[in-house]
């Protein structure tokens, strides 16, 4: 897999990234990710706090490679000292998406630290680069967990790279060698990589949930607003999440204002027991690639391999 001048600069010795997940992609996986050359990322999600971002950065202290740490928009404004933590473990690059607040990255630059923001649109792409955000993740529709469903991701990362000088990466449904060739090919800088790593062994992922993600296929997710309607999570409607089909969504998808006392015992219940028949599964559309548990570094060589 033939380096980037960016993942270069970032002394990366493959252009891939972990997609910060938010209860997925904790510091185990990070440091699993960087030592196999990527750039490994801790994502911190809707619901983060300091102590949880302290414990997951246990996992790359001493590390001798680089990582990067992944915050929510409203968090950091909601919670100033999740973004001093963050800065203060000295991560190479930084990124806070999802918010239209652009003070941390100033902060961040004179932490030295590398700035980065997911964008789906050209007109969100120019806000960032105008304010200062030194790298774009251009994530399509394709992708999992939250984000607005607008662009695919090929058109995406041709419409930004036309209009921005800073390095883009292509993020939704990268999931085998060939996609990472397809956006690498296209100009993106590097990819942000998300489902086909929630599967790996070193992700905070339950077994169960494992299983039935290496069970689905590429038709088998959604995007909807059920489970943050449910749980009350504080996601904007503009920002659904593509999730993997299941009875829960297959009934409360687009009848969220229906939800009931009930409905929302039985999905918490669900949770708890870890029945994903009901419970959610973040997961994009290149899901049907991931077949098999396997190490983060496997991921990686199965990815610069070419292979399917």
């Amino acid at each position: 897999m033939p380096a980037t001048p960016w993942s270069t600069s970032m002394t990366l010795d493959v252009p891939i990234v972990n997609a910060p997940m938010g209860g997925v992609a904790g510091g185990a996986l990070a440091a699993a990710v960087s030592r196999a050359g990527g750039l490994g990322m801790i994502g911190m999600g809707s619901a983060a706090t300091v102590s949880a971002l302290d414990e997951q950065l246990t996992h790359v202290r001493g590390l001798e490679r680089p990582f990067g740490i992944g915050l929510i928009g409203w968090g950091v404004r909601s919670r100033p000292a999740l973004l001093e933590t963050a800065l203060a473990a000295g991560p190479a690059l930084l990124s806070v998406s999802f918010g239209d607040d652009w003070p941390w990255v100033a902060r961040a630059h004179d932490a030295g630290c590398v700035t980065a923001t997911q964008v789906a649109d050209l007109h969100s792409a120019q806000r960032a680069v105008d304010a200062g955000v030194q790298v774009l993740v251009a994530r399509g529709a394709e992708g999992g967990g939250h984000g607005r469903p607008t662009v695919g991701t090929l058109t995406l990362l041709t419409e930004i790279l036309d209009r921005v000088t800073v390095p883009v990466l292509a993020a939704g449904g990268i999931a085998s060698g060939r996609a990472l060739s397809a956006v690498l090919a296209t100009g993106a800088a590097g990819a942000w990589i998300g489902t086909a790593f929630a599967a790996c062994k070193e992700s905070l992922l339950p077994d169960a949930a494992r299983a039935v993600m290496i069970a689905a296929g590429d038709t088998d997710t959604v995007t909807t607003r059920a489970f943050d309607v449910a749980l009350g999570y504080p996601w904007p409607a503009t920002l659904p999440e593509r999730v993997l089909r299941n009875t829960f969504t297959d009934r409360w998808d687009g009848r969220e204002d229906e939800l009931d006392s009930a409905a929302i015992d039985v999905l918490h219940t669900a949770i708890d027991e870890q029945d994903y028949r009901v419970a959610p599964i973040n997961a994009g559309q290149g899901v049907g690639e991931v077949r098999t548990v396997e190490p983060a570094a496997a991921v990686i060589e199965r990815l610069c391999g070419h292979g399917g």
